[in-house]
């Protein structure tokens, strides 16, 4: 204390004390604005061909609500076993994690869940409505025709396939590989649709005599029938070339085993082509013995397979021939020769790979024991004519030809009129099938287009079968969550992870399953690396950074697991605190009320 200090004079300090509450104090009124929850859509449901609610799957499934998580799955798609092996998810491609480390590995948490909770009847949210006196014939038995049967089907819809092949699943069962796709897991979610009481009939084609025996008991036809035949190649001795589809389908139908090293056959192959197929049946000659090469008129970087079927194949010995294509193909005693075009980067094309152009005058020649086309593929059934049809409806996945050359309603599906042909969109395809028919059957052809507008996700065209139900997805606003409406900050880095692999070596020696699924362990943290985008995963920042203490928190029904919380307007200033700290952008702020 300094002496001018010491000559002020010393007062008496009182402290006001008040023995009533300040509760009376509604500070509420100060604001102009309030906060309030708003769950959003998620950028990875939107990339989803078939909108998949992945942000609530993935909250399920950091819970250990591996059962729940799994009938959110079967909501939006009947196949998560195939889809968890086999598609190219594009959901991660649109995940907002790729922006702070690496995208959640979707697709493996889908196989793990399925593997967890597939076992077992059918719960009873995924069981029929009631009956509604409808039938539809459904040519197909591949993920389009499938689909169709289960959405339709638990519409109260009564469905039968018609699958010209032994057994059903289309390109699923006889087009993928054993090891990419083991035919069990099929078997048992084709059980599942069966068990809605869909009458699948094997060896059995729906064409135009079976249906003129038929039509008066069915009220619509799909037709979902697929592209399984291989084109040829339209050069010297194309002919000469095997298909690679058949082939395939030959191997998985049993009628190619493994060879003895010594037993006679071709020692070497070419595969010409880039996409998928192409790959498979690579990888699939080398599992029987047979030493392939594929050969692609571009580079490796525009090869239209997915880059890590590619890597795979390279790992495991197929040799890959760039810039080559084929010109000619004879055949003597000894080998089958393919005379090559060698080829050179141009400029970019209309679909943004690079094109390619001869080098004028330099050819060469190779010889194989075996040549495979795998260039592109095409419907085996007659119905493509009718995707030309007048009056038709052109939809996102399906083609509705109201009144069609059979007398009844026709959708065509799949692989028919998708754009991109893959078992996810596929699966799109049967489900907007089964959304349309049953909207036509209910309210006539007026009511499909704005039908479907109601319950897609995001800017679609990807859809949910649970908002057209009426389900709590539909209150979800359609604003898609971006990377920049996040906050980072209460999040760590943590790197993806899928199931172990089988060693190159040891997988090229037989057509078990290359990759294992996740352990439970791995799954958990990997669905825990979600960010949840748009909607509440009950992380509670809200309630616990409110100066205010204006978030309550309350119980849904007498139940614990179920917390909800609510803003007390009385007291919330609208300082926008909880919106800031909600990691997840579930929360927006608006007017508040007069």
């Amino acid at each position: 204390m300094t002496p001018q200090d010491a000559k002020l004079p010393l007062l008496p300090l009182f402290m006001p004390i008040s023995s009533a509450p300040t509760s009376a104090n509604r500070t509420g009124s100060w604001s102009s604005r309030q906060p309030r929850y708003v769950e959003k859509t998620a950028p990875c449901s939107v990339h989803c061909p078939c909108g998949e609610d992945i942000p609530r799957i993935e909250m399920l499934a950091v819970r250990g609500e591996y059962a729940q998580a799994w009938r959110t799955i079967m909501t939006e798609n009947p196949l998560p076993g195939c889809c968890g092996r086999v598609c190219f998810h594009p959901c991660e491609g649109g995940c907002n994690r790729a922006q702070f480390d690496a995208p959640v590995a979707i697709n493996a948490l889908e196989r793990f869940l399925d593997d967890q909770a597939g076992e077992g009847p059918l719960p009873a949210e995924l069981r029929p409505a009631p009956a509604s006196g409808r039938r539809i014939a459904i040519a197909g038995s591949g993920p389009a025709g499938l689909a169709a049967a289960w959405f339709l089907a638990r519409l109260g819809h009564e469905c039968e396939i018609f699958e010209a092949a032994p057994e059903p699943g289309g390109l699923l069962r006889y087009g993928i590989p054993a090891y990419r796709l083991p035919a069990a897991v099929l078997d048992r979610e084709i059980g599942r649709i069966r068990e809605l009481g869909v009458r699948i009939h094997s060896s059995m084609a729906l064409d135009e005599e079976l249906l003129g025996k038929t039509r008066s008991r069915y009220d619509a036809i799909f037709i979902a029938c697929g592209n399984g035949r291989g084109l040829g190649l339209d050069i010297p001795g194309g002919d000469l070339a095997i298909d690679g589809l058949a082939f395939l389908r030959a191997v998985r139908s049993g009628g190619l085993k493994t060879r003895p090293a010594d037993e006679s056959g071709p020692r070497s192959a070419a595969v010409i082509g880039g996409g998928n197929t192409a790959i498979d049946v690579a990888r699939t000659l080398l599992r029987l013995g047979i030493a392939p090469t594929i050969l692609y008129r571009r580079r490796r970087e525009e090869m239209p397979a997915f880059s890590h079927e590619i890597d795979s194949a390279l790992a495991e010995g197929v040799n890959l021939v760039e810039l080559s294509a084929p010109l000619a193909i004879r055949h003597d005693s000894q080998a089958f020769t393919l005379t090559l075009q060698k080829m050179r980067i141009s400029e970019p094309g209309a679909d943004g790979r690079m094109r390619v152009v001869p080098v004028e005058g330099e050819t060469r020649e190779m010889n194989f024991g075996a040549v495979y086309a795998a260039v592109g593929v095409r419907a085996e059934e007659p119905w493509r004519s009718l995707a030309g049809a007048e009056g038709a409806l052109r939809l996102s996945h399906t083609l509705l030809l109201p009144e069609s050359p059979t007398g009844l309603p026709v959708l065509l599906g799949g692989d028919l009129v998708n754009e991109v042909e893959s078992v996810a969109d596929a699966i799109a395809s049967g489900k907007e099938a089964a959304i349309a028919l049953d909207l036509l059957f209910r309210e006539g052809c007026g009511a499909i287009t704005p039908g479907l507008e109601r319950c897609r996700i995001g800017a679609g065209p990807s859809l949910s079968m649970e908002i057209y139900q009426g389900g709590p997805r539909r209150s979800r606003s359609q604003r898609i969550v971006r990377y920049d409406d996040l906050n980072p900050d209460h999040f760590t880095a943590a790197p993806p992870e899928r199931g172990d692999s089988l060693p190159s070596a040891a997988a090229a020696g037989s057509f078990a399953e290359i990759e294992a699924a996740l352990t439970a362990d791995r799954a958990l943290e990997q669905a825990g690396r979600c960010f949840n985008c748009g909607i509440c995963n009950d992380c509670d920042n809200c309630r616990t950074f409110c100066p205010e203490a204006a978030v309550l928190l309350e119980l849904r029904n007498s139940s614990r697991s179920d917390p909800e919380r609510r803003i007390t307007y009385d007291f919330c200033k609208g300082c926008g605190v909880c919106l800031t700290e909600c990691p997840r952008c579930a929360m927006e702020m608006e007017e508040a009320a007069s």
